[in-house]
């Protein structure tokens, strides 16, 4: 695979694949489009509008040639004479209402495109369906398409799990082996479709005796039958492609972890998805119509993140403080090269120019070009700095900045410390995810009556502590994985310098940032006064340069020559699966032959039992290293962890490729609520 190919990202690769459905299964710059694409409409159910949201506008859907596009459950009026594109889940549902589409004559030819593969015997219902209701001359063609799964980034995806509550349904006692075993098919189905559509076929790394094993054994299985079966090449040479040169998938379940899905970021990226609801890049804002008369309601605002945000881009993963400087530099930028095109083509604002009667007109062609990537640079800068100002109200309002320097030396703490935030300022939820840090992450023992003090003051602080008994519960095992460390400890002096650094620019700059949030039209009222009597409030820091356990595992899985001692101790015994292996597996036990030890689980959400079938890494295996992997995260996945691998990644002199997915991503009040808070109430106390 030629190289410039093996850095196209995932995101791209599934925009290709968007765009090659919606040219009806042709290349879009094929000879058979040369006179245009025909106009279609386009017809998705809830997952293939997911799919699509994130990724192509409506501008794009238009260049695509769809003219509506519609969900499969709304109420449809006929259009005969043009073609109907479907972007579904194979579901009994769906086909049914594909086979009324079909029958009323909706349409006038049909292009049937399943998000992954249909099983065989709803293809046979559906061929029985068409044949009886004699439409099966109208259906064009029918395609599996394994795009299952949703691209936020570049490197960023999701199988939009939320609704399964992976990380409750794991754990919990009372989920059966039908629902685990449908769980663990879907997430074979949607790692499937990452694959295919990267066009790879990976080494397979797990731990033992755990939910990812049964994943990994299934993906392996299935990935293994079709590589010896396809005709089509779909992973590349067969002959020449030697381990070391494809990527290694890493299926980590969420229990080795679960500080990142609970702690206070300080990343732009991480507290916009904290604070601020975002739902497949699109972000929502609430702001009071009348902040002085509060019945009146909320008025509400969208934004979306979209791909070709360059701000967002550069700016997503970096520490909050920096973004903001860096909006303002923008800003300035922007107001410098404005002025200066007014200034040499003699009016005063872009209406003068786009208006065809003025008398200049012919002497501005040169410069009228320009107009339409400035009125985008303004678009985007007014975008980030509404989210910039919702952040900042959030910051002041939650205290967030104090419990992110409190976290990030958590460990420090002592148990009268953590007593007295809890009874100080701030809001119930960040003290609860605070004291779950502090708990999980510290040495100190707590005894059942310190616990009992605890559990009270959290209670008299307005926090439902319904997690805590199962939070309780997991210590022991969660602090045998954890492996969190700080890179260069000796260099906390030259961050504070480097952080003071920083705020005294910043700080200089903000007196005029009130006046660019009234220049772009954002509303201020949330805030402070004076915007930069917050800012200068905020803590005079830049995160530590830590990694967190999750790219240590993974440093010890793609570089073991660098890797942490203790990291490759743990990866040391983990499963090594090669679907290009002729040689069958097995087959994994029932879920009720592994879930009757589950008393003998090493960790929660393990699956105890016999060893499966993958194999131990031989020791060449352990130490081959690689430049790419597919880190997948099971039971949820977390912003921050995928910002520390980010980082990782891109350490000087590193060509290391990292595609970070979950489950599902969820923020902390969500992980608390619906999946700890769920499993505390099956414990007794």
């Amino acid at each position: 695979m030629p190289a410039e190919e093996s850095r196209e990202s995932l995101r791209d690769k599934q925009i290709a694949c968007l765009k090659r459905i919606l040219s009806l299964n042709e290349d879009p710059n094929s000879d058979v489009l040369k006179n245009g694409l025909p106009w279609k409409v386009l017809v998705y159910d809830d997952l293939g509008r997911s799919v699509i949201s994130p990724v192509l506008g409506v501008s794009d859907l238009r260049a695509l040639g769809v003219t509506l596009h519609l969900h499969i459950s709304s109420t449809r009026a006929p259009i005969p004479d043009v073609g109907v594109v479907y972007l579904v889940e194979p579901t009994a549902a769906n086909l049914k209402a594909i086979t009324n589409d079909l029958q009323k004559g909706l349409y006038d030819t049909a292009y049937i495109n399943f998000l992954s593969s249909i099983p065989r015997p709803l293809l046979e219902d559906f061929a029985a369906q068409t044949a009886a209701t004699s439409t099966s001359e109208m259906i064009s063609a029918i395609f599996d398409q394994h795009l299952n799964y949703i691209s936020l980034e570049p490197d960023l995806f999701s199988l939009a799990m939320e609704k399964e509550h992976t990380y409750y349904a794991l754990n919990s006692a009372v989920t059966t082996d039908e629902a685990l075993a449908a769980m663990v098919e879907k997430i074979v189905n949607g790692l499937f479709s990452v694959v295919a559509t990267m066009g790879v076929l990976p080494i397979i790394r797990c731990a033992r005796n755990s939910a990812a094993e049964m994943i990994a054994t299934r993906l392996d299985r299935r990935l293994r039958d079709l590589y010896l079966s396809q005709k089509d090449n779909m992973f590349g040479n067969r002959q020449t492609s030697s381990p070391a040169s494809r990527p290694v998938m890493i299926l980590c379940g969420r229990e080795v972890d679960l500080v990142p899905m609970l702690a206070h970021s300080w990343s732009y990226q991480s507290l916009l998805y904290d604070v601020l609801k975002v739902h497949l890049n699109r972000v929502t804002l609430e702001t009071p119509i009348d902040p002085q008369n509060p019945a009146r309601g909320n008025t509400k605002k969208t934004y979306d993140l979209e791909s070709t945000d360059y701000f967002w881009q550069e700016n997503a993963c970096l520490p909050f403080p920096l973004a903001a400087d860096n909006i303002d530099r923008e800003l300035s930028k922007y107001k410098e090269e404005t002025s200066q095109l007014m200034k040499n083509t003699g009016v005063t604002n872009f209406e003068d120019l786009e208006n065809e009667n003025n008398a200049n007109a012919q002497h501005l062609k040169n410069v009228v070009h320009q107009i339409p990537e400035l009125q985008r640079r303004k678009k985007t800068l007014d975008n980030h700095m509404a989210l910039l100002t919702a952040i900042l109200g959030e910051i002041q309002a939650r205290h967030l900045d104090n419990f992110f320097q409190l976290e990030e030396n958590v460990v420090k703490q002592t148990k009268a410390q953590v007593l007295e935030l809890i009874k100080g300022d701030g809001k119930p939820g960040d003290k609860l995810r605070f004291f779950i840090i502090w708990y999980l992450s510290t040495e100190q023992d707590v005894a059942r009556q310190e616990w009992l003090h605890f559990d009270e003051a959290l209670k008299e602080a307005g926090c439902d502590t319904t997690c805590l008994t199962y939070i309780r519960q997991v210590r022991a095992t969660t602090k045998m994985t954890q492996l969190t460390t700080v890179n260069n400890a000796g260099s906390s002096a030259q961050q504070q310098a480097g952080s003071s650094r920083l705020f005294d620019r910043f700080s200089n700059l903000t007196a005029g940032l009130t006046d660019r949030l009234k220049e772009t039209g954002v509303p201020t009222h949330a805030l402070s006064s004076n915007v930069a009597s917050l800012l200068g409030g905020i803590k005079n820091f830049l995160p530590v340069d830590k990694d967190l356990t999750v790219t240590k595992l993974v440093e010890a899985v793609m570089d073991p020559s660098n890797g942490n001692t203790q990291a490759l101790e743990k990866t040391e015994g983990w499963l090594y699966f090669d679907p290009r292996s002729s040689t069958a597996r097995g087959t994994m036990p029932q879920a009720s032959a592994l879930r009757a030890q589950a008393g003998n689980s090493a960790v929660p959400g393990g699956l105890p039992g016999v060893p499966g079938p993958g194999t131990g890494a031989s020791f060449g295996q352990r130490r081959q290293g690689f430049s790419e992997a597919i880190v997948f995260m099971v039971g949820g996945g977390s912003m921050e962890e995928y910002s520390n691998l980010k980082d990782w990644a891109a350490r000087p002199g590193s060509t290391r490729k990292i595609t970070y997915g979950a489950t599902e991503l969820i923020n902390a009040s969500t992980f608390i609520t619906e999946e700890l808070g769920k499993l505390g109430h099956e414990i007794p106390k």
